[in-house]
């Protein structure tokens, strides 16, 4: 084809793109249906146009539209990855990874389920043979999450919701794919009728192929990328053959699938490109990316829906009856999935309650579109697949995929109205009314200031004036009319907009540079769960997301073990570092919150909101600063150097906002700016690199300062803080339960500890030890030991106990003095202890 003739296409293209947005919103319909409707006509109309004796005036347009080199290949090696790709940089995987289980089960499970519905369906009413028709199911069960989630996104629906569809639709993509490729393969090789026990059985082969290739490839390019520090169009350019070089070796290196490899490849990059590359870089590599997706994502729907006309050109009359079968088994499908496992999931706890309205919008917002004709178009190419199974697929793929564009698409919008998805809640609207009446009384006084420093005329301002004061005065009748929210949805409404704000200073703290972007999504992780803490369980499950995000978690608690058992450090101290400094960035943007409290919450919902809140802005606080006390007491010398390090980062944010200063009022040129930044630069550099935090050397300087160790020579500290070990305990862990049998003393290096023996209690604190008691009198424990706090506990086990309780005094002290609160004669029981050893 002439390059001029397909240059010009192109540009066509580009502009049918740009304005297909604007139409799609004037017609408020789903961009993917307006794309597909675009190209169904241009493709039908070259066909009409080349075929009509009318005139011969557009045979050339019309030829060269229908000889556009479209093929299958085209579709899945350079669009696709790029889709995947894009959508795996754009998810906030931290989150993703709380809801992995109804995300994983509902994709790879939906999948599935509508791969053996479509297909036994169709073998059951049709003279194909299994592995055609299981084709048939694998290529229909690809789904285009954007116009449900775009629609979720537009109403408000809860962030967790939209989250996980938008998972399970990126895995359910490369599933489907993944099977696709299997099925297609038994269909090449003449195997009607394979086992499905043989087929599933190749499926994880694909799956760990792909993930292996696709980490390998993100990890060299995260490596790459990390070398060009200062080079950003490089560390771009290097992205954007990451996809495809994942995708091209999974595919013909090891022949698995290069889906998963894009996929793979994206979440890697994901996790550990803002840790490697500055944020401004990371920002801008988003964007490239978001824009690249974009035009690949509508180039793959107009030039697949090109292809329709075409595919349904040898269709016959029992074929629609088909298409109605692969619907019917399509949709009950993924009833079975809305209706049947996800209210499953969600009695077990491990998806969220999803409501039977949002049900029903993500049923009938399934829609197919680009993947499954591309999928569709790669059987019909093929010369291996017969002919009969090629139009049949071909003609099945496209009625399907139609039908979900013109009935589903266009009504999609009418069914959410329905569902009454599109209105706000009694309690949104009225906070609304109220929000727009505080908003109105703000912008009130911001004029009339303004008015007065520009000495307007008078007339204008009065009638300006006049005008503005009716509105503002329709605004705080609405509001009046829905004063009674109860107090309870009011402080529901004010701790989601305190997380809000909480997560606008993380957002400003990171642009700032203040904040360490290798634990940025970490943070804002945090953030969000408040958010949903708060939306699904108001002040209870906003407390309860507080605790996670200062408690110690599951893979926490795993490096612990790791360090305790087989003396793998290095987990258990990157782990640590990273607590120090989000418990350290924690308190520095919770002690700014209370002024949004003052002066939004307030305002909107009234003094006693706004004090309660203030009461639990306090708690957190609290909560925050004494889990960093307790790592402060544990590794003093590191919590030191981690304050210098936020000390010269916010001092060389000052000074580059000093030189952008004086750049922009000329006092310096362009020249002299560009230096400095760049000496701004490498300092900041040398900044990014984190204190290394060597447990072993912290943990020896611990014993060093602890009281009860007081006393004990150098070289028998060193001997001991080798034989102590670390226990992490979150407040409310039981550490010592009752009846269990003597084996350790504990130290508190950090934290508190309730002792329950017979109805009476005590408190112990930092410095302290419990456990000494049964192992002195040879009894089993009588006391419950749980954490009040999360603490930081020293174990020493019993003959080193033994052993040291007979060679420091200051020791012997402590148990003296713990054994006459007890009731126990303590030169007995140390005489007892001293005999046993």
């Amino acid at each position: 084809m002439d390059i001029v003739v397909l240059t010009t296409i192109a540009a066509f293209l580009f502009l049918l793109i740009g304005a297909a947005e604007p139409l799609a919103a004037r017609a408020r319909l789903p961009y993917s249906v307006i794309l597909a409707a675009l190209g169904v006509l241009i493709g039908a109309g070259a066909l009409f146009f080349l075929r009509t004796d009318l005139t011969d005036a557009l045979n050339p347009v019309a030829e060269a539209i229908l000889g556009l080199p479209i093929r299958s290949n085209v579709f899945l090696y350079v669009f696709l990855p790029t889709l995947l790709f894009q959508v795996t940089l754009g998810m906030n995987l931290r989150r993703m990874l709380d809801d992995w289980v109804p995300i994983l089960v509902l994709a790879v499970v939906a999948v599935v389920v509508a791969t053996l519905s479509v297909g036994y369906a169709l073998a059951a009413a049709s003279a194909l043979p299994i592995a055609a028709c299981l084709l048939v199911g694998a290529i229909v069960s690809t789904t285009d999450p954007s116009a449900v989630v775009g629609i979720f996104r537009s109403i408000s629906a809860p962030r967790r919701l939209a989250r996980i569809i938008e998972g399970e639709s990126l895995l359910n993509d490369a599933a489907a794919i993944a099977l696709f490729g299997l099925f297609m393969g038994f269909v090449m090789l003449g195997m009607p009728d394979p086992r499905l026990g043989d087929a599933l059985a190749r499926f994880p082969l694909l799956i760990a192929g792909g993930v292996a290739a696709g980490w390998l490839a993100a990890r060299v390019a995260v490596w790459i990328m990390a070398l060009f520090g200062r080079f950003e169009l490089a560390q771009i350019s290097v992205s954007v053959a990451l996809p495809y070089l994942a995708y091209i070796g999974a595919e013909q290196s090891i022949g698995a699938s290069g889906v998963i490899a894009v996929v793979a490849a994206g979440l890697t990059l994901n996790l550990t490109g803002p840790g490697r590359l500055p944020p401004a870089a990371w920002a801008n590599l988003r964007e490239v990316w978001d824009l690249l997706a974009h035009w690949a994502g509508a180039l793959i729907f107009i030039l697949a829906a090109l292809l329709i006309p075409r595919l349904l050109e040898e269709v016959q009359a029992g074929d629609f009856a088909l298409i109605g079968v692969v619907i019917l088994a399509a949709l009950a499908a993924r009833v079975v999935i809305l209706f049947g496992l996800l209210p499953l999931l969600s009695l077990l706890r491990l998806s969220p309650v999803v409501e039977r309205p949002y049900r029903v919008a993500i049923l009938w917002g399934g829609l197919r579109g680009a993947v499954t004709l591309a999928l569709a178009l790669a059987v019909t190419e093929s010369f291996r697949v017969p002919v009969e199974v090629k139009r049949v697929v071909g003609i099945l793929a496209t009625g399907f995929t139609l039908f979900t564009l013109i009935v589903q698409g266009t009504t999609l919008r009418w069914v959410i109205a329905r569902l009454g998805l599109d209105r706000l809640s009694p309690i949104n609207q009225a906070l609304s009314n109220q929000v727009i009446a505080v908003a109105l009384q703000t912008v009130r006084e911001d004029v009339a200031r303004t008015t007065e420093n520009y000495e307007l005329t008078h007339d204008i301002v009065r009638s300006e004036a006049k005008r503005f004061g009716e509105r503002l005065d329709a605004a705080v009748k609405a509001a009046e009319e829905n004063a009674e929210i109860l107090d309870r949805d009011r402080i529901t409404l004010g701790l989601i907009a305190l997380a809000g704000a909480e997560r606008d200073a993380i957002l400003a703290r990171i642009r700032d540079r203040t904040m360490s972007s290798n634990l940025a999504e970490q943070i804002l992780s945090n953030a969000d769960r408040l958010i949903e803490g708060a939306r699904s369980g108001g002040r209870t499950g906003y407390q309860r997301a507080a605790r996670t995000s200062v408690g110690y978690g599951r893979t926490f608690r795993a490096a612990v073990m790791l360090h305790n058992r087989l003396r793998l450090s290095r987990p258990l101290a990157r782990m640590s570092a990273d607590r120090f400094e989000i418990l350290l960035s924690q308190r520095l943007i919770l002690r700014d919150l209370g002024g949004f409290i003052d002066g939004r919450i307030r305002r909107i919902h009234g003094r006693r909101v706004a004090e309660l809140l203030q009461e639990l802005l306090s708690r957190r606080i609290e909560a925050v600063e004494t889990a960093l006390e307790a790592l402060r007491l544990q590794y003093p010398g590191y919590a030191e150097e981690l304050e210098r390090r936020f000390i010269r980062r916010t001092a060389l944010r000052l000074e580059e906002r000093e030189y952008d200063a004086m750049r922009e009022d000329g006092l310096i040129g362009a020249e002299l700016h560009t230096a400095l930044m760049q000496d701004i630069a490498q300092r900041r550099a040398a900044c990014e690199e984190r204190p290394r935090l060597d447990l072993a050397v912290e943990k020896a300087e611990l014993v060093r300062g602890f009281p009860l160790f007081a006393g004990i020579d150098a070289e028998a500290q060193k001997r001991l803080s080798r034989a102590l070990v670390t226990r992490y305990a979150n407040a409310g862990e039981i550490v010592i339960r009752k009846d269990s049998l003597p084996r350790s003393v504990f130290f508190i290096a950090s934290g508190a500890v309730e002792l329950d023996s017979a109805g009476q209690s005590w408190r112990l604190g930092r410095g302290e030890m419990f456990g000494q008691m049964a192992i002195l009198l040879q009894k089993p424990r009588r006391a419950e030991i749980r954490a009040i706090a999360p603490s930081t506990l020293l174990v020493l086990d019993e003959a080193r106990f033994r052993r040291l309780l007979k060679r420091s005094p200051t020791l012997q002290a402590a148990v003296r003095d713990s054994a006459r609160k007890r009731g126990i004669d303590p030169e007995a029981l140390l005489l007892e202890g001293q005999e046993a050893a």
